[in-house]
C-alpha cells in the first residue's frame, strides 16, 4: 500500500460537491450546517493562500423541493424548471455564507458549447483566471436552464474534470457519500476495500465502479473514475473523499490515510475537445 500523498503544497483546487452531499436524504432541503461547515473550511484555505474553485450540484434537486415535487423530474422541461427555480436560491445561501466570512463568489454557469468552442473556451479561461487573480471563488455549474441533450455534461463529476483542466488546477476533490474506491460496493459487500491510491486507472478498476445510487444525485463511482481520468490526464491529482463528514477535507490536507487519490500524468498534447465525445 502506498502512503497517502502530500498535498498541503496544493495551490490550484477544484472541489466538487454533490446534491446528495449538500441536502437531507429524508426531505431533500438543503443541508445548511454541513454547507456553512464546507464555506467556512474552504475560505480558512483560502485565507491560507490557496486558490479555489466550486463546482457545485443542487440546482434541481433544491428547485425540486421549492416546487414540491417528491421525485426527480425525467422530463427535460421539467428539470430545467426546477434548474431555473433552484439556481438562484443555491447561489443565494452560498453568497450569504461566504459573505459571513468576507469571502467574494462568481456565479458561472457551463454546458459543452463553452468547451467545444475555442472563443468560449478561452474567455472561460481568461474569466476563471482572472476571477482567481483577485481572490474570487468561483462557483461552478452546468447551465441547465438552456441545455439540450447535444449539449449537457451529464454529471457534474464530469464538469468538474473539465472546470479543472480548464483552470490548470494542481488538484481535484470530488466530496461523495461514500469513503473512496472499493474493490466492489461496500453497500451490498461486506468484504469490500477501499483502494487508498490509484497511479493508473485500469479496466478492472473501471469495472468496480457502480452507476447511481440515490434519486437525488446522477454521479455514481463510475462517473467519478472517469473524472479521475480527464483530471490526471490534464495534470492535476484527484481525490475521492466522504463529504457527509467536512472534516474530511482538513484530513485529506493533513496527509491522513482517507478517501482515494488517483495520480496525475499529464498527457502530451492534452486538449479538452478530445474528452467531450465520451
Amino acid at each position: 500500500m502506498r502512503e497517502q500523498k502530500n498535498l498541503k503544497d496544493k495551490k490550484r483546487i477544484v472541489f466538487k460537491i454533490g446534491t446528495s452531499t449538500l441536502t437531507h436524504a429524508e426531505t431533500g432541503g438543503l443541508d445548511l450546517v454541513k454547507m456553512e461547515k464546507f464555506v467556512r473550511i474552504l475560505t480558512d484555505l483560502h485565507n491560507q493562500g490557496k486558490e479555489i474553485v466550486v463546482v457545485s450540484s443542487g440546482a434541481i434537486g433544491v428547485g425540486r423541493k421549492a416546487l414540491g415535487l417528491k421525485e426527480r423530474p425525467e422530463e427535460r422541461s421539467l428539470k430545467q424548471a426546477c434548474a431555473a427555480v433552484g439556481q438562484s436560491r443555491l447561489m443565494m445561501v452560498y453568497e450569504k455564507l461566504f459573505s459571513e466570512y468576507n469571502q467574494h463568489t462568481a456565479q458561472i454557469l457551463m454546458t459543452k458549447i463553452t468547451i467545444a468552442n475555442d472563443t468560449s473556451r478561452h474567455n472561460a479561461q481568461n474569466t476563471f483566471r482572472e476571477l482567481l487573480d483577485i481572490g474570487v471563488i468561483p462557483i461552478v455549474n452546468e447551465n441547465d436552464t438552456v441545455a439540450t441533450d447535444e449539449i449537457d455534461f451529464g454529471d457534474n463529476d464530469f464538469l468538474s474534470a473539465i472546470v479543472s483542466a480548464i483552470v490548470k488546477a494542481d488538484l481535484l476533490v470530488l466530496l461523495s457519500d461514500i469513503d473512496g474506491l472499493y474493490t466492489d460496493d461496500p453497500n451490498t459487500n461486506p468484504k469490500a476495500e477501499r483502494i487508498p491510491f490509484v497511479e493508473h486507472i485500469t479496466d478492472e478498476m473501471l469495472g468496480m465502479a457502480k452507476g447511481p445510487v440515490s434519486d437525488i444525485g446522477t454521479g455514481g463511482m463510475s462517473s467519478k473514475v472517469g473524472a479521475a481520468g480527464i483530471a490526471n490526464d490534464a495534470g492535476a491529482d484527484m481525490a475521492i473523499i466522504n463529504g457527509n463528514d467536512m472534516d474530511n477535507i482538513n484530513r485529506l490536507f493533513a496527509g491522513e490515510d482517507i478517501g482515494t487519490l488517483f495520480e496525475a500524468h499529464k498527457t502530451r498534447h492534452f486538449h479538452l475537445k478530445n474528452y467531450l465525445d465520451r
